[in-house]
């Protein structure tokens, strides 16, 4: 089972965001996932990592949950 951690940046208001990707991941792979957890971060980061492995960077990819989804389900 795959473990998700989203690091959001807590002054940039990025809360909304990561509870969006939380949500899309539980409803689409819930029973493939052992957790999705949120973990507070600053500077801009908006990380989303499966088993530690970075899915996607906001300093590097066009935010799109669905991307998101579909790179998490690769690798559960």
């Amino acid at each position: 089972m795959t473990v998700v951690e989203i690091e959001y940046c807590v002054p940039c208001g990025f809360l909304t965001r990561a509870e969006d990707v939380q949500h899309a991941l539980l409803t689409s792979l819930g029973e493939r996932l052992e957790a999705v957890t949120l973990r507070t971060g600053d500077d801009g980061i908006f990380v989303v990592r499966a088993d530690g492995d970075v899915v996607f960077d906001k300093a590097d990819d066009e935010y799109d949950v669905d991307q998101i989804v579909r790179d998490v389900r690769d690798r559960a």
